[in-house]
């Protein structure tokens, strides 16, 4: 069958490097305007988007997301910090912060339908994105407080997932799938 969305998802990767080459504002207000319209339960929408460009800002991030890796367990942690050079946003130009109001119970899951939103509508824009998840150690270390102020979370705002976003400079062939992971019932 040949439809469009599910070519999209279809090619739809995660990518680990990007060019510097930054969004345009046309872009960036576009995937900010797909986020808007994710759906949410109750259309609480429970979430807030904050758009980092500022490298500066996105490194002391990755230090302190470092700094948060190093206080787990040793088997707790992601063996992507074994490598010193590591960058928890793959140095990618953009990079958008979602955060949950707690008030309204957080509602992680519909943030993370916002975040794959967010991807569908990179791929559709011809951008590439990688959303992570590591950058809660920065958030849950001892500069959350500091963190939050720096990227202006909303009042009773935590964070709950990030999306890097750019022009890929890699390419990947897709994962292996298959059927095994479905069952039909009828």
């Amino acid at each position: 069958m040949e439809n469009t969305t599910l070519k999209l998802i279809e090619n739809r990767r995660s990518h680990r490097r990007y060019t510097a080459e930054q969004l345009t504002d046309s872009q960036l207000e576009a995937l900010l305007t797909a986020a808007q319209q994710s759906p949410s339960a109750n259309n609480l929408q429970p979430w807030h988007f904050t758009a980092v460009q500022d490298q500066a800002i996105l490194d002391h991030i990755n230090r302190e997301t470092h700094k948060g890796a190093q206080a787990q367990d040793i088997t707790q942690r992601s063996p992507r910090f074994s490598d010193p050079e590591f960058h928890v946003f793959y140095k990618a130009p953009t990079v958008i912060f979602i955060t949950a109001d707690q008030s309204k119970g957080g509602k992680a899951l519909d943030c993370g339908i916002a975040v794959y939103g967010l991807a569908l509508a990179a791929q559709s824009l011809g951008l590439g994105s990688v959303i992570l998840g590591l950058p809660r150690l920065a958030f849950e270390g001892p500069a959350h407080a500091e963190l939050e102020q720096m990227l202006r979370f909303p009042p009773g705002h935590s964070f709950v997932i990030a999306i890097a976003i750019g022009h890929p400079d890699d390419t990947k062939a897709p994962p292996a799938r298959g059927m095994d992971k479905t069952t039909l019932i009828r």
